[in-house]
């Protein structure tokens, strides 16, 4: 079977695009997945997304981990598939949108930045040393002093792991607050990633950098309510309301790019 496939990224979080409006592609197939993911024998990339036929929106999002297993919402991947769908003339600079966490609207912004809207958080959990919270995936958030020597990779595998989080698991972020000089107060973070079904460091993760920007305003670091984001592929904002502790017209804004498309023999 020949399948056509089209490669985003968006700040380096990238995905394999098909288009299965006509349903052809093997869902349950989570080794060919797995294979397509593969950045030896396959395609390479982070993830793999589907975009899909819906009665009530433009289009269904169908997102799996690298691992070949569908997972909970991806930010950056809801954002290149807004990019895909305007590719295919699905949608021209609006869309809405259904993936597993329910309804999504997303505008096409100038200079390839898109802004998907995410959705609220009421239940933002604080403790002595992290938040926890969902936005769309489960996130993990704590600060971190030296950044750029931090082993992300062990650190974050050790928490997706642990009892905290059972057999679900929950990716992981970590912070370091960027400050202008002689100032006390900023609305920059810088963050890296160790996402769940990927196993690994990102270069970025969408939802991770939601729940970031989320919980800094919860822990009183950041009076803002826009968020700006150093991750390791490129820069995010984050915008939200806020009424109480409740967190809502929350939007995530980055480019999407397209990388290449091909055909792949499976």
């Amino acid at each position: 079977m020949q399948i056509k496939f089209h490669k985003y990224q968006g700040t380096g979080n990238d995905f394999v695009m098909i288009d299965n409006r006509e349903g052809f592609f093997p869902k349950e197939n989570t080794q060919l997945i797995e294979k397509l993911c593969d950045r030896r024998f396959g395609i390479g990339a982070d993830g793999l997304i589907l975009l899909e036929n819906d009665a009530a929106t433009d289009f269904k999002m169908v997102y799996y981990n690298s691992d070949g297993n569908e997972s909970s919402m991806c930010g950056n991947g809801g954002r290149c598939l807004v990019a895909f769908a305007k590719s295919l003339n699905v949608i021209n600079s609006k869309a809405n949108f259904i993936a597993t966490d329910g309804l999504h609207q997303a505008d096409i912004l100038e200079s390839g930045i898109i802004s998907l809207q995410m959705k609220d958080v009421n239940d933002v959990k604080i403790y002595t040393d992290y938040v926890f919270l969902n936005t769309g995936s489960p996130h993990h958030v704590m600060l971190v002093d030296d950044l750029n020597n931090f082993d992300v990779k062990s650190n974050g595998a050790a928490i997706r792991y642990s009892d905290l989080y059972g057999k679900t698991g929950s990716n992981v972020n970590f912070v370091n607050q960027l400050f202008l000089r002689d100032s006390k107060q900023s609305n920059h973070f810088r963050l890296r990633t160790y996402e769940r079904g990927v196993e690994d460091e990102t270069l970025s993760c969408g939802t991770g950098a939601t729940a970031t920007a989320i919980a800094m305003n919860a822990l009183g670091k950041t009076n803002s309510n826009v968020i700006n984001l150093d991750v390791e592929g490129g820069t995010l904002k984050v915008s939200f309301d806020k009424k109480g502790t409740d967190y809502f017209n929350v939007y995530l804004e980055g480019k999407a790019e397209f990388v290449f498309e091909g055909i792949i023999e499976v």
